[in-house]
């Protein structure tokens, strides 16, 4: 099995995106939040800013823009974190499905099965 270009991502490149940042303790998403652009991308933004607002056109899930980007989700959090800073995102979060919220470890798994059936 080859690992995933995540696996092999090198730990600068990943500096570099975030500018060396982390996340802090208020972190608004989680890994099924909806992400949706409110704007077009301006001249000049960081090419993965760009290419999150033209993939969330329509909503699309922190998991699974980590998946399109090829990057750590914590990374993808912290660019999220600032578009949405510049309000050019906007974060939903999913209903409770019908029923009492689930367990991160229910949760987590309904994200691998609904991953692998794409």
């Amino acid at each position: 099995m080859s690992p995933r270009s995540v696996d092999r991502e090198s730990p600068d490149r990943l500096y570099t995106v975030t500018g060396g940042r982390t996340l802090n303790g208020d972190d608004p998403f989680d890994l099924v939040s909806l992400i949706v652009s409110e704007r077009e991308p301006a001249p000049g933004m960081q090419s993965e800013h760009v290419k999150i607002l033209r993939g969330c056109q329509s909503p699309m899930a922190v998991v699974e823009i980590s998946s399109e980007l090829g990057l750590p989700v914590s990374v993808v959090k912290i660019l999220l974190r600032d578009l949405l800073d510049a309000g050019s995102i906007t974060v939903r979060r999913p209903a409770a499905l019908g029923r009492a919220a689930l367990s991160d470890h229910d949760m987590l798994k309904q994200v691998l099965v609904g991953l692998q059936k794409l």
